[in-house]
């Protein structure tokens, strides 16, 4: 079996080393003798979204995630299709609001970006900068991560990602965070996510497995040191919280 990864704007939407998420699941399949292709497509590339497995954006300045705008939609109705169709796509940071309605600046300005989804976003004057801790449907786990952002979502719904323990919602006071849709998995928490998470890297990593070949055998697991640095991580910083609440 060979898995394909898109990194998309892997050299401009890399801030805080988001490209830990993709070497965590290259890490992932090959332990499982699975081969892996990366495509590192960006600016003036064409994307071509054609037996792709999962396509990954990572966090930019502001500054680059508006520079990707252009580019990215031309190929809206690529993306609309790929996941209407099921395709996976994880989007952390910044670069998720990419697939919403729009993006407002602090100066007012409207950049009308892929619209694929109903929510905007809203620089503001102020940054968003806390440790999370969330719950999810998709583990027992609780999800860790770091936000550090200056934006705002709206018009999520009910199609959030995770459900906020401690921490900053796509706004401030609300207790929702990210973006779920289908296997569009888009979130503000950085860290790299897939790295603090090995929990969610599995359940991800297998369920493309299963979609890929439903009678693929996933007997082996290398995520010994990665779950052991999430329990040292979570006794020292949330059991207390946790056992208080």
């Amino acid at each position: 079996m060979t898995i394909t990864i898109m990194h998309l704007y892997y050299d401009i939407l890399n801030l805080y080393g988001e490209n830990g998420n993709v070497k965590a699941l290259k890490m992932y399949f090959e332990t499982l003798g699975i081969d892996v292709k990366i495509k590192f497509v960006t600016i003036n590339d064409t994307i071509n979204l054609k037996d792709v497995d999962l396509i990954y954006l990572g966090m930019g300045t502001e500054q680059n995630q508006k520079l990707v705008i252009e580019h990215i939609k031309k190929y809206k109705n690529q993306f609309q299709s790929y996941i209407e169709n099921d395709g996976y796509l994880l989007s952390t940071g910044n670069s998720f609001e990419l697939f919403g309605k729009n993006i407002i600046d602090k100066n007012n300005i409207n950049y009308d970006t892929l619209g694929i989804f109903e929510f905007v976003s809203h620089e503001e004057n102020f940054r968003l900068v806390d440790e999370a801790l969330c719950k999810t449907s998709f583990s027992d786990n609780y999800i860790i991560g770091f936000i550090n952002r200056n934006s705002v979502i709206k018009n999520i719904s009910d199609n959030y990602l995770f459900e906020i323990v401690k921490g900053i919602g796509n706004y401030p006071k609300n207790i929702y965070e990210g973006y779920h849709y289908k296997n569009f998995y888009g979130t503000y928490l950085i860290g790299p996510l897939l790295v603090r998470n090995p929990h969610f890297l599995e359940v991800l990593a297998n369920k493309i497995i299963k979609d890929k070949d439903n009678n693929f055998k996933i007997n082996k697991n290398n995520l010994e040191i990665e779950k052991k640095a999430y329990n040292e991580f979570m006794n020292n910083y949330y059991v207390d919280f946790i056992n208080k609440n």
